[in-house]
């Protein structure tokens, strides 16, 4: 695969509004739903992860910080050309670090069904019962972030 980088990316950014027509496209298209201006306004204080193949947005994530020790790590979107690749596995990765790298303690997400296998795979836990978020069954799982 050619060049992979991941990095953060500022919020309203063109970098940004990439990330923004991914998730739409991997995440909301499909079950119908749209983000609203004001869905979007809440990710100003986010911290919004890419992943570039040279010029190509391939996948993309966010992580927001709960507390001094938590950070949600959600909107976890890999183009359709590219899942399968360990797009989404390297930036897991380069998340639980970047986090660790900033404090955080633990990673906490909710988990669509579809991805809670890969979730497991990455030593997140299960930590929740089954619950109903936009429609679709979710896990909320975790990860305590080691640091060394």
């Amino acid at each position: 695969m050619k060049n992979i980088k991941i990095k953060q990316v500022s919020f309203n950014s063109e970098e940004y509004k990439r990330t923004v027509d991914l998730r739409d496209k991997i995440l909301r298209k499909p079950l119908n739903l749209k983000f609203s201006s004001e869905q979007l306004e809440k990710e100003y204080s986010d911290i919004h992860i890419a992943c570039f193949s040279d010029k190509d947005l391939i996948g993309c994530l966010i992580l927001s910080p709960i507390d001094d020790i938590s950070v949600r790590m959600r909107q976890v979107a890999v183009d359709e050309k590219y899942q399968g690749k360990k797009i989404g596995t390297k930036m897991v990765k380069y998340s639980e670090e970047f986090a660790k790298k900033n404090g955080f303690k633990e990673m906490v997400l909710h988990s669509r069904e579809v991805a809670v296998p890969f979730y497991l795979k990455l030593d997140y836990k299960i930590i929740s019962e089954k619950f109903i978020e936009i429609g679709l069954a979710h896990w909320m799982m975790k990860k305590k972030l080691e640091n060394g």
